[in-house]
């Protein structure tokens, strides 16, 4: 359970900046998530084939491919020659208008992987050079993995290799050279869906099959109702600190607060930038991005100010202000960052985006 938790946490937090929870639950359910984007996220959960590692790479034993089960049987006369498997794949054909005909088509192959996902070292989705309106998936084998590769496609040059995920066929290209550490999927895919097949090497298999239990939708009126709240409580907090800096500070505190508006400007724009879904957590951190904002010119005026109380001319106060000030002012903010990376690095999903919302600037 505790394997099938971390798969699925990372599987999951992949998908981006949504602040994901998946926790153990009552022994009904062992596991419940939740998450912004069900759609995506529940085939990624369950697209493990029985507990297998979503990619294997596997030798084609007959170079004839079948429509049916019952046709590849009949042809081995009712039975698969040993150590071999059917498994099924999609088959393209041109037809006569110059169109892309697909259908079901059954490979006979060997039970034993040459790779598996296990041995992969990275997988990353590329635009595919020959195709550029199509997605492959790049992988890298480890060290171990290439030393066994190498090998073994040296003594297979003019065989089928099958590319396997999740028993199901993607295609089956021929060896034409000694492959040992690199490696690419091609198919019919998608940026989306290149991605999360990515994603998904890279977070390896499930030690289990998952068995879907039932889907909620929670409605939006609380969470708006909430959003809402803090989004008011963001906007009287910048309007408090903005009085508080012009009464104060007066025409030194407009500075600040037209620093604290682009800052916040920044803010949303990088946010927006990466996707980030701004929930309560990240409106926390909002907030106190907000208080932090002035934090730098408070030291900065009160040390210009007690120069001044020195007997120093206007431009030498700024000027002392300014350089006195700032090795203060560099110790608060990469203390304030080292604390959010290692908030992001531990924490779960709202915590990890309060840290985000926090440093994004």
């Amino acid at each position: 359970m505790t394997q099938s938790v971390e798969t699925i946490e990372r599987r999951i937090n992949a998908l981006g900046l949504t602040e994901p929870t998946i926790q153990r639950a009552a022994a009904a359910m062992p596991m419940k998530f939740s998450c912004s984007f069900p759609a995506r996220a529940i085939p990624l959960v369950r697209g493990s084939y029985s507990g297998r590692w979503p990619l294997e790479l596997k030798l084609v034993e007959d170079v004839r491919t079948y429509s049916s089960q019952s046709e590849a049987l009949g042809a081995h006369g009712g039975v698969l020659p040993p150590g071999t498997e059917l498994v099924p794949g999609r088959s393209e054909t041109r037809n006569a208008t110059g169109g892309v005909d697909t259908g079901e088509t059954w490979y006979v192959l060997n039970r034993a992987a040459a790779v598996t996902g296990r041995d992969l070292r990275s997988a990353v989705e590329n635009r595919n050079a020959s195709n550029p309106g199509m997605w492959q998936i790049n992988f890298t084998l480890s060290p171990e993995a290439a030393k066994r590769f190498g090998p073994f496609t040296q003594q297979n040059l003019g065989r089928q290799m099958a590319i396997v995920l999740d028993h199901f066929v993607t295609s089956a290209p021929t060896i034409q050279g000694k492959i040992e550490d690199t490696g690419e999927i091609t198919g019919n895919f998608s940026q989306e869906s290149a991605h999360d097949l990515a994603l998904t090497l890279r977070a390896g298999a499930l030690p289990a099959s998952i068995k879907y239990l039932e889907e909620r939708t929670v409605g939006p009126s609380l969470g708006a109702d909430s959003i809402r709240h803090g989004v008011q409580a963001s906007i009287l907090s910048l309007i408090v600190v903005m009085l508080f800096m012009l009464v104060y500070y007066r025409l030194s505190g407009g500075n600040a607060v037209l620093a604290l508006i682009l800052n916040l400007v920044i803010l949303l724009a990088v946010l927006g930038l990466f996707g980030a879904v701004l929930t309560l957590p990240g409106i926390a951190g909002v907030i106190l991005t907000i208080g932090m904002g002035v934090d730098s010119n408070v030291l900065v005026f009160e040390r210009i100010r007690e120069e001044l109380r020195n007997g120093k001319s206007s431009a030498a106060a700024v000027e002392a202000g300014f350089s006195k000030a700032f090795l203060t002012i560099i110790d608060t903010h990469v203390t304030t960052v080292v604390s959010a990376f290692f908030l992001f690095l531990f924490g779960t999903g709202p915590i990890r985006g309060f840290a985000i919302s926090l440093t994004s600037v």
